[in-house]
């Protein structure tokens, strides 16, 4: 049986009332991707203080900082290798098995600058820790050969949206950030969407997954996902359905007057309940509008 960690990148947005975010999040997950680590690097006290306030059983995993990835872009020099260094050190103490690497679309994977990259490796100490490699490549660019096989010879883990793309190599661990289809991260799964992820996750075999949600409404999407395979049900997510249930999700922020394509644009990209059993973005209702000018959610409603 698949080792599934389900959560989100950070916990920061993860208010409840009286609540410490980092020790509610932990009510709710088994799991989370710390972000933060990728602008700044925290103390060893700091990250001391995270491991101490969620329960033993909790999983971090670590986003390496960016000197390593962007200034020095893996080059085996002593700044990078002691930066990453340090990042294993967080690693270690909030018992982290993953150290995430997130490298630019800009970098060129050239022969030699792989051979680099192989030897940066060679000279990290990463016992107890495995690597899950970003390679950002823009739309359609495979992963090089060349990279893919030093992927697999060092077992590092190639970390992909899998709601867009799957793994370039095979391994025995599945680590997916995913952010879905919209622009940047502005966007919310429907239940197909999480099934194919899953179908994904449970056709690769692997022992251990880990999906780490990065969309606007995360926190949202990750739970239900969670709900799903603890229950193979989807839950709801708005408090009615329908027309109903667009209009909760228009109240949200909606600014008027809006033209047809404007609210497409804006929120055609959030989930509804069309049905119990029936979800869908808000774009299937909002298209069926005439073209024209609309002052308020009212006037939407009356337009469908």
């Amino acid at each position: 049986m698949t080792e599934l960690l389900i959560g989100t990148g950070g916990w920061a947005y993860f208010q409840v009332q009286g609540l410490d975010p980092l020790e509610a999040y932990a009510k709710a997950f088994n799991f989370v991707e710390v972000n933060s680590t990728f602008y700044e690097i925290p103390s060893l006290q700091l990250a001391k203080s995270w491991r101490q306030r969620v329960p033993p059983d909790f999983e971090f995993s670590v986003r390496c900082h960016k000197d390593v990835t962007h200034k020095y872009q893996l080059e085996p020099v002593e700044e990078a290798l002691n930066t990453f260094d340090v990042m294993t050190d967080i690693c270690r103490i909030l018992n982290s098995r993953f150290l995430i690497l997130e490298t630019p679309s800009s970098l060129d994977f050239t022969s030699e600058k792989t051979e680099s990259i192989g030897n940066f490796f060679q000279s990290a100490n990463t016992k107890g820790i495995r690597i899950a490699w970003e390679v950002r490549r823009g739309e359609a660019k495979p992963v090089p050969s060349s990279l893919a096989t030093l992927m697999q010879d060092c077992k590092i883990i190639h970390c992909v949206d899998l709601s867009k793309e799957e793994p370039a190599i095979e391994s025995d661990t599945v680590y997916t950030r995913v952010f879905g289809k919209g622009e940047h991260n502005i966007y919310q799964f429907t239940d197909e969407e999480l099934l194919e992820v899953d179908r994904k996750i449970m056709s690769s075999g692997s022992k251990t997954t880990a999906v780490s949600f990065h969309n606007v409404r995360m926190y949202k999407d990750a739970a239900r996902f969670k709900i799903y395979k603890e229950t193979k049900s989807f839950p709801l997510v708005t408090r009615a359905k329908g027309q109903q249930s667009l209009k909760e999700v228009l109240m949200e922020d909606a600014k008027f007057p809006a033209t047809k394509q404007q609210l497409i644009k804006d929120q055609g990209w959030k989930v509804i309940d069309l049905a119990e059993n029936k979800r869908a973005h808000a774009y299937t209702l909002l298209q069926k509008l005439p073209d024209k000018q609309f002052r308020s959610v009212e006037e939407v409603l009356a337009g469908l």
